[in-house]
């Protein structure tokens, strides 16, 4: 349970405040009175309403509103944004603040630092051995998507990240008189900034767009997150594990942070991705990887600049400069004389490595700009060789007695190239198996014309395709011969082949099949990537570079794993090509679609099931396996802490690898500013280390009782949810005309459609992100809590004999109490006073007052079946600080509400002109955008 400290609460609020009032002033001094008391009035007017219901008062406000014209709304909902938007700033400082405190104090660091977790492993008797062996199994992988959820532009972040960091001057006790003026006035200019940048994107992003915000997070924070990092962390292992006279600790930390994106590579759903869009996608972060390496030893060339004749002892030769000397044509000893060994040697060695990266440089130019060049004999032929170089420098540096250089920049250099190679992130590929499945079907008619695919059953399709991929090697049909569409899917693998063989095999990751129901849908991904080259059979035996990564959505696939899985690791094909890859089964469990299926009881409990029978079956079958979960950004998407969440994963079945997705404006809020992407780094690599503590050390399992308890509310919940949405008549009526979910797709914030299938507006085809955004824009957030408050009245009914054993879970088992935290959190977000307003848009209301009240007798349901479990009064009590931040922002999402609801009302008024309705439009989509920065979510 997390506390706030009144004092710091208040200087908090002060920030806020001071915020706000240079809002105000810039307000007043660039639209007038008018915009100005119009903001003030509803904020102090919904204040009051929020103190003391009146419906006078209320009568008044929701008049005002009605009366203002287009122009003065879209100046209000833009102040009320950006506000917002200053309050997250000020939240996320704060944050950081704290934690600085309490290392300058030398305070027991927060639960989840690299010095609390080695802390904890030293009490707990873990050996150095133990803690290296952990540390050697490790890989953390956050993997960036590019979903539509990310209402931000960059241009604004841009603005507000540098607002984050006047943030620091105005921490600083001795900023104070002139000064302090100064920095407000330049935290004023930027505001003024902010109001004159248009927030909302004019056109829709392309996806080289979302491709270059991918690219703007490493730039702007992770190329410095990570060696910080890991220097943070070996300093909490040196603290607690040194050696017994005191030395330095003999255990190395290993560069174990990896990056993946789907930016470029999720085609699922999404035309707009090509194999073109593909290949720029892997080009871009190469090229981005390797300007950082340049730009980082241009500045040790300022640095390292040794003199031969001060620093004799320096070695030429363990420098690899003769090497060099002959790969660049250069003058040796040798041949003429010592004229390349110049008078600086580490100088000379940086600019030889600069010299070759740069033609690396050259080679991934060509490719971006279409005009492909050969790659130079000078160039780096893979990172390794780069390494070395590096390597070499840092050796020497030690080897003559100048190691505290050697832990200098050359250091966080060698980190950044152990973690980002020359691929920066390992781009996953995903499409959705019908698209497969209808390939498949045309080029087997290529080889074979009698043999009709599509007519088989599952057993003869495996049959099939096991056939044809042991032959090893297959002649593709020409691409001219084949449909658009398959041979848009055949160019993928082809161009996958291409990049792997010119760039790095880490360029990408897995490839993700969404909607995998059979085992033929992963065979049909073999047979194709053998056809591609991907892999095959050679003299020497089987080969296969790539990695094929199912994904179970649904609730009913999630528990058809084991059919699935069992059925391909007993074929003997599959075996040896997943034996060639690397031995290594990933395995995607979708969080969205399963919680958007079947609620999210059903779901967390379901994907918990999942877990432990697919680690189950790959140990049975000697298979390493890593789990890969697809988290979105909301808790209805899996959401949430991440350090918590990795920690409520089934005891055992982390295996020292993770992945996951960061989804949307999650990206934003972590790693938007260096310090914060540090600590959610920190946090996600300790859960990691947490989880997977049973590798070394034994760890007790969760008693099977527990288990029964969810067991059982998941039957419940699930039941609940599936009445309101498949049996409640008028349900996705309702949705459609209660929440803005229609008006999303008019918001240009990505280039993905809002539904799988265009005008089909059922469950199935409404994608898991507008679900989510819809419900928590008109603030019912439904999909993360309903028909939990019915599962914990039915348990706690059924079971009046053990009274106190769901607070027991709640207190001592990270699962249950990470997925009721979870529950506050969207309760939290959620005002069934508000929902009610939107479902007033509905036009049938005889029809839409059932479904609402349904919704808010269960929302009151799981509200106080909350606070009993939990044993508090109030639901700020079991996390202080969200509820505290909802508390001081309800207020103003009350104003964005009601606006919003205006307008909808407005803008859906077909009996209106189209000029009339179409003057409310930037108003709307711009309270969109405010109201997400306001809940600090979207979908």
């Amino acid at each position: 349970m997390k506390k706030i400290h009144k004092s710091d609460d208040k200087a908090l609020r002060a920030r806020v405040r001071l915020f706000g009032n240079l809002l105000g002033e810039v307000l007043k001094e660039q639209t007038g009175e008018h915009v100005f008391d119009t903001v003030e009035t509803l904020r102090r007017g919904f204040i009051r309403l929020r103190q003391k219901p009146s419906p006078k008062l209320n009568t008044r406000l929701m008049t005002q509103l009605r009366t203002l014209d287009a122009e003065t709304l879209n100046m209000v909902v833009r102040a009320y944004g950006l506000y917002f938007n200053l309050v997250n700033i000020a939240e996320e400082d704060f944050m950081h603040q704290a934690r600085r405190r309490q290392v300058r104090l030398g305070l027991r660091l927060w639960r989840g630092s690299f010095y609390d977790t080695m802390r904890e492993f030293s009490k707990q008797g873990m050996s150095a051995d133990a803690v290296q062996s952990l540390l050697n199994r490790l890989v953390y992988m956050p993997v960036f998507t590019a979903h539509p959820t990310e209402a931000k532009r960059r241009t604004v972040m841009d603005l507000q990240r540098r607002i984050f960091l006047l943030c620091a001057d105005l921490d600083r006790s001795e900023t104070s008189g002139i000064e302090r003026e100064r920095v407000n006035n330049q935290v004023k200019a930027l505001i003024l900034s902010l109001l004159k940048t248009n927030e909302v994107r004019s056109t829709r992003p392309e996806v080289h767009d979302e491709i270059r915000l991918g690219m703007y997070y490493f730039r702007t924070s992770i190329f410095d997150a990570v060696p910080l990092a890991y220097r943070y962390l070996e300093r909490a292992v040196e603290v607690n594990f040194p050696e017994p006279q005191g030395e330095k600790s003999s255990i190395k930390v290993p560069s174990f942070l990896r990056f993946g994106s789907w930016i470029g590579g999720d085609r699922d759903g999404n035309p707009f991705v090509t194999h073109e869009v593909t290949t720029y996608a892997v080009c871009a972060a190469t090229q981005t990887i390797l300007e950082e390496y340049l730009e980082r030893l241009a500045a040790m060339d300022r640095l390292l600049t040794h003199s031969s004749q001060l620093c004799p002892e320096i070695c030429p030769t363990s420098l690899g400069l003769g090497q060099d000397a002959k790969l660049l044509e250069l003058t040796t000893p040798e041949n003429s004389g010592d004229s390349f060994f110049a008078e600086e040697p580490y100088r000379l060695k940086l600019r030889t490595i600069s010299h070759r990266l740069k033609k690396n440089l050259s080679y991934i130019n060509s490719l971006i700009e279409k005009a492909p060049q050969p790659l130079s004999q000078q160039a780096y032929q893979h990172k390794e060789e780069f390494l070395q170089d590096l390597y070499r420098i840092r050796d020497t540096l030690i080897t003559t007695g100048d190691a505290l250089l050697a832990d200098a920049e050359i250091k966080d250099l060698i980190r950044l190239a152990e973690t980002f190679g020359w691929h920066l992130t390992q781009l996953d590929i995903r499409q959705e198996s019908t698209r497969h499945t209808q390939a498949v079907a045309e080029l087997i008619r290529h080889l074979s014309p009698k043999t009709d695919y599509l007519a088989q059953d599952e057993t003869t399709r495996q049959n099939t395709l096991t056939a044809l991929i042991n032959k090893g090697k297959l002649k593709a049909p020409k691409l001219d011969d084949l449909s658009p569409e398959t041979a848009e899917i055949l160019r993928v693998f082809n161009v996958k082949r291409q990049l792997i063989d010119t760039i790095s095999r880490d360029c990408f990751g897995t490839y993700v099949i969404s909607m995998t129901h059979e085992p033929s849908h992963i065979l049909e991904v073999l047979f194709m990537a053998v056809l591609s080259g991907l892999a095959g059979k050679t003299r020497s035996g089987w080969f296969c570079d790539i990695q094929i990564s199912p994904l179970f959505e649904t609730i009913e696939d999630l528990q058809a794993i084991e059919s699935v899985l069992g059925t391909l690791f007993a074929n003997p094909t599959y075996r040896a090509l997943l034996t060639a890859s690397g031995n290594l089964q990933e395995v995607m469990l979708g969080y969205s679609d399963s919680c958007k299926d079947g609620g999210s009881l059903a779901s967390v409990w379901n994907l918990y099931n999942a877990q432990k029978r697919v680690l189950a079956l790959t140990q049975a079958h000697g298979i390493t396996c890593r789990l890969f979960h697809g988290r979105g950004g909301t808790v209805a998407r899996g959401g949430g802490p991440t350090h918590e969440s990795i920690l409520s994963l089934p005891a055992g079945t982390v295996e020292g690898q993770i992945k996951f997705t960061e989804q949307g404006e999650v990206l934003s809020s972590k790693y938007s500013n260096t310090e914060t992407a540090i600590y959610e780094l920190t946090m996600g690599a300790t859960g990691l280390m947490k989880a997977s503590a049973h590798l070394v050390t034994p760890q007790p399992p969760v008693p099977a009782d527990y288990e029964a308890v969810v067991a059982e509310l998941a039957e419940y919940g699930e039941k609940a949810y599936r009445d309101l949405t498949d049996h409640t008549p008028f349900f996705f009526n309702y949705f459609f005309e209660a929440t803005p979910v229609r008006e999303l797709g008019l918001l240009n914030i990505g280039s993905r459609p809002a539904s799988r299938k265009a005008g089909d507006l059922s469950k199935a085809s409404v994608r898991a992100i507008p679900w989510v955004f819809g419900w928590s824009q008109s603030r019912h957030t439904l999909p993360a809590w309903y028909g939990i408050g019915s599962a914990l009245k039915a348990w706690r009914q059924n079971h009046k004999d053990q009274p106190d054993l769901l607070h027991h879970l709640f207190t001592h088992w990270p699962f249950f109490h990470s997925m009721l935290r979870n529950t506050q959190l969207s309760l939290t977000k959620g005002e069934m006073q508000i929902a009610g307003e939107y479902a007033s848009l509905v036009a049938d209301q005889a029809q839409s007052r059932p479904v609402y009240e349904k919704i808010r007798a269960e929302y009151e349901r799981t509200y106080q079946e909350l606070l009993r479990v939990a044993q508090v009064e109030s639901l700020v009590e079991i996390d202080e600080y969200i509820g505290t931040s909802m508390m001081r922002r309800n207020p103003y999402l009350d104003v964005l509400n009601h606006i919003q609801i205006v307008l909808l009302r407005r803008y859906r008024d077909e009996s209106a002109p189209a000029a009339e309705r179409d003057q409310w439009l930037a108003p709307l989509l711009r309270s969109i955008n405010a109201i997400a920065a306001g809940m600090r979510n979207t979908g």
